[in-house]
């Protein structure tokens, strides 16, 4: 029988699945055996039925072809993109920030959990520039949110494996269409905390939450201003541990962002102590997300933010494909490994090597026509 399903002129083969499948003996389950035929490949229809409906399967897997570093697969992906377009942009989109240890994913269960139970539909996303590096993730291990992560109403999506922040980004921008799509009405979007990834995240949310921690000594130290002055609201977490203290922080909290000169929006960022494991703050947390997308959708800024972030997308894809193309471009990658041996050799500067390159580059272009 072997004989039959080796390939006795590739010696490296492996063992040939479908030959065996075909000379089976009767006793082999028929129904385990059609699990492992090749699975028909979905057309981009059949994603957008299936993304429409709700299929979480089918969402999962168009969500895989847009994280997938393949030509076809992104040009698939685009095309089912373009396709749900029209029925995204319906969600309230949050962004939750806050340092490692801060209890973000605890606070999102308990908030996610409260959403989900009076009938939202709940996705959560993540930005975690450090996963490519360290091969982790910030919700890689799904038990961190282990209630959120079996209800019905409620989708929870690791980080997209990317090398930069910028790929990390507009991926998770496609992501959160695809979920609109599917019928996801509040959309979660968990960043790390670090680096840059909070202004990543602001720039694709309605609304902004800081997490912070009620720690021994001055409570504003080390905490960039700029984050600050994102923040929509900022909630002094696991305030069980120290409901005195935590009380505190939020008052010299609130007294630093009253320095600040007032958002165009229109919104006073409103500062409050929370407690996943109590429950405290949590109700309150989503009734002032609430409160600012009625303020502000009434005022106009909601929109005007969602169009400024759309054309903020026009110009980054714009960017990225530019310098994509440039370092595909044949012979750019040699070209830029003799620049670099000039360069640590003194032999140009870095200025003079990188206009070197480009003209260079715009000549192909050229000869090319």
């Amino acid at each position: 029988m072997y004989d039959k399903i080796i390939d006795k002129d590739n010696p490296n083969s492996a063992l040939k699945v479908q030959s065996a499948l075909e000379h089976r003996p009767s006793s082999v389950n028929e129904e385990y055996v059609l699990r492992l035929k090749k699975k028909k490949e979905r057309s981009v229809d059949e994603f957008v039925e299936g993304i429409l409906s709700s299929d979480r399967i089918v969402l999962s897997q168009a969500i895989t072809l847009v994280e997938s570093s393949r030509w076809d697969h992104q040009q698939k992906a685009q095309r089912i993109i373009e396709r749900c377009l029209p029925y995204a942009g319906k969600s309230i989109r949050v962004g939750i920030t806050g340092v490692p240890g801060v209890g973000k994913s605890t606070t999102i269960e308990a908030l996610g959990t409260k959403l989900t139970g009076a009938g939202h539909k709940l996705a959560v996303l993540a930005i975690d520039p450090t996963s490519e590096k360290t091969k982790g993730s910030i919700l890689g291990d799904k038990t961190r949110m282990e209630t959120l992560a079996n209800d019905p109403n409620a989708f929870i999506r690791p980080s997209p494996s990317a090398g930069s922040l910028g790929g990390v980004a507009r991926k998770t921008r496609e992501i959160i269409i695809l979920c609109e799509a599917a019928g996801f009405d509040i959309v979660l979007v968990e960043t790390v905390g670090v680096g840059q990834s909070e202004v990543v995240a602001h720039s694709m949310v309605d609304f902004f939450l800081l997490l912070q921690l009620a720690n021994a000594g001055d409570e504003l130290q080390g905490i960039k201003r700029g984050i600050m002055e994102m923040a929509d609201a900022i909630s002094i977490n696991k305030s069980e541990l120290d409901p005195k203290r935590a009380e505190l922080a939020a008052r010299q909290y609130a007294n630093a962002l009253s320095l600040f000169p007032e958002n165009e929006n229109g919104w006073k960022p409103v500062v409050f102590t929370s407690s996943a494991y109590t429950g405290e703050g949590i109700e309150k947390m989503w009734n002032t997300v609430m409160e600012y997308v009625a303020q502000t959708k009434s005022n106009g800024y909601f929109y005007k933010k969602r169009n400024e972030q759309n054309l903020r997308i026009l110009s980054e894809t714009v960017n990225s494909a530019l310098v994509e193309h440039f370092y595909d471009f044949p012979g750019v990658q040699e070209k830029m490994e003799k620049a670099r041996e000039d360069i640590l050799n003194d032999k140009v500067s870095a200025y003079v090597a990188a206009q070197r390159l480009i003209e260079e580059y715009f000549e192909g272009l050229t000869d090319k026509k």
